[in-house]
C-alpha cells in the first residue's frame, strides 16, 4: 500500500477537541503541525515506510504551559468514511510519561463543507 500522506489532515476519532495536523510529505520524510483545543503548538516529525506505516517523534506546548514529548508508530487503515484511519501507538517522555493507543482518523472535504 503506497500512500502519499502530502496535505492530508488528520485529528483524533470521534474527538472534538479542535486539535488538527496537517501533514507533509518528500520522499519518505513525514512531518506535521498542529494546534486546538488545549494544544497552543505540536509538530511531527518522522518516516514513511513502503507499506504506509509511520514512524515519528512530536512535541507539543498546551495551554497550560505545560511541554509534552514522545514518540509513535501509527498504522494506517481504511476509515469508515472512505479516508485513513491512523492506529497510533504512543509513547510520551519525561514527567508526563504514559502510553496508550489512539486513532486519528482524516479529515475529508465532506467534513469540511459540512
Amino acid at each position: 500500500m503506497t500512500i502519499d500522506y502530502d496535505g492530508r489532515r488528520f485529528r483524533k476519532a470521534a474527538s472534538a477537541d479542535g486539535v488538527t495536523a496537517r501533514y507533509h510529505q518528500e520522499g519518505d520524510l513525514v512531518w506535521a503541525d498542529f494546534a486546538g483545543g488545549p494544544v497552543r503548538r505540536g509538530s511531527v516529525n518522522g518516516v514513511c515506510g513502503p507499506d504506509g506505516t509511520l514512524r515519528l517523534v512530536y512535541t507539543m506546548v498546551l495551554d497550560g504551559g505545560d511541554v509534552i514529548a514522545g514518540r509513535s508508530v501509527n498504522t494506517p487503515e481504511q476509515g469508515a468514511g472512505g479516508g485513513l484511519l491512523l492506529r497510533e501507538e504512543w509513547e510520551r517522555y519525561g514527567p508526563h510519561a504514559e502510553t496508550g493507543v489512539s486513532y486519528l482518523a482524516e479529515v475529508t472535504e465532506a467534513e469540511e463543507t459540512g
